[in-house]
């Protein structure tokens, strides 16, 4: 993991780089045994397909289909979104037909939508009359019984989801009292309550900052991403190894979960997500944003590989330690020490685990930070193959 060790030729030498000290006890990814196929000579790797039927309930078959389904989805949404003007109101992925789908407060609008491939659906709110109603409900202060609360575009509400043995409580109630007048509500609600999935320090995992183990995100010119939970500004990082990597440059929890942390001391950085044995590890070629509905997997030096569904964006997550905003949750398990892992969707990068409720035995659901606003915020570039 050193600049002092060997280089091999081909992959080997990307995922020898790339593992970026998260092989714990110094061992390279099992993806990078001798004859394995580059996963970058193959549009889908055959791993991350079986890993789509384990997590998602899909055949082989299908699981290809979906893929580029939401790719495609994926290069019209911008289109779609201009040609509906000021009557947008959001869009999705429809796994049912494997379309995009944009909500519209227009009829006369639709057929300009339609026509960019999409398919349409007639609502009573715009995107903006839902993102104000979200904003005024961010201003409350929120009691520890609501978990968070999002736009959400297929049923034309904000979706305040609250922990179901909390929902008579009455600071609960007055809450959701609060968040009504603002605007168009719908209440969901869940298992428990979220929470960020640091770790105490277990041997042989990818880095540590003082006490607590979390896990790279993705590479960028001069370090990596991550978690903002994970560190303060200043504070130092150590690789699996116990050998120094950097610092944080940069760190923002709660109102937001990112950080930055810099690489030198002989470690650096390539566009790999690690596949740990499940999947071949996953260049990174670019961040686009993937839509609602789509498929997203997830990568940690805890539970390793694992996928689900995106379920919404732009959530605010009412974590003990205070609200973090502009989230993407997503029905991807995960547990302590995922903290700052990667949100990749197919070879696009979308962002750096933060935290969620339940586990990988009985499942749950996570969210993520979207890369391109941490990029934004620090001024970072994505390193990408």
């Amino acid at each position: 993991m050193r600049r002092t060790t060997v280089l091999r030729t081909g992959l080997s030498t990307l995922l020898l780089l790339g593992a970026w000290a998260a092989t714990g006890a110094g061992q390279v990814a099992a993806a990078s045994s001798a004859g394995q196929a580059p996963a970058a000579t193959a549009e889908v790797s055959t791993g991350l397909v079986e890993a789509m039927q384990r997590d998602l309930g899909l055949t082989a078959t299908e699981a290809r289909e979906r893929m580029a389904a939401e790719k495609a989805a994926g290069r019209i949404e911008a289109e779609a979104r201009q040609a509906a003007g000021a009557a947008y109101g959001g869009s999705w992925f429809d796994a049912a037909s494997g379309n995009l789908t944009v909500a519209v407060t227009d009829a006369d609008r639709a057929a300009a939508v339609r026509a960019t491939g999409a398919d349409t659906r007639v609502v009573r709110h715009t995107e903006r009359r839902l993102d104000a109603a979200k904003a005024a409900i961010d201003a409350l202060p929120a009691p520890a019984g609501v978990s968070s609360w999002h736009v959400d575009p297929k049923s034309n509400r904000v979706v305040v989801s609250v922990v179901a043995s909390e929902r008579s409580d009455n600071d609960v109630r007055r809450f959701l009292d609060r968040a009504r007048a603002a605007g168009p509500v719908a209440v969901a609600e869940v298992a428990e309550v979220p929470r960020t999935f640091a770790a105490g320090t277990v041997g042989g995992d990818p880095y540590y900052t003082g006490n607590v183990r979390c896990s790279i995100g993705f590479s960028v010119h001069g370090g990596f991403v991550t978690a903002g939970h994970c560190g303060p500004q200043g504070q130092a990082v150590r690789g699996w190894d116990g050998s120094h990597i950097g610092h944080f440059q940069g760190s923002s929890f709660p109102g937001n979960d990112y950080a930055w942390v810099s690489v030198g001391s002989g470690w650096w950085t390539v566009p790999v997500v690690l596949g740990w044995g499940t999947v071949p590890d996953q260049l990174v070629r670019g961040s686009n944003e993937a839509p609602i509905g789509a498929s997203v997997c997830r990568s940690g030096s805890t539970t390793r590989w694992h996928c689900g569904n995106v379920l919404a964006k732009n959530e605010t997550v009412n974590y003990s330690q205070g609200a973090v905003h502009q989230m993407t949750k997503t029905s991807v398990c995960a547990e302590g020490g995922d903290s700052g892992g990667s949100f990749i969707s197919g070879d696009q990068a979308q962002g750096v685990t933060s935290g969620g409720w339940g586990n990988c035995s009985t499942g749950g659901q996570t969210w993520h930070q979207p890369i391109n606003e941490i990029l934004g915020r620090y001024g970072l570039t994505l390193h990408t193959a």
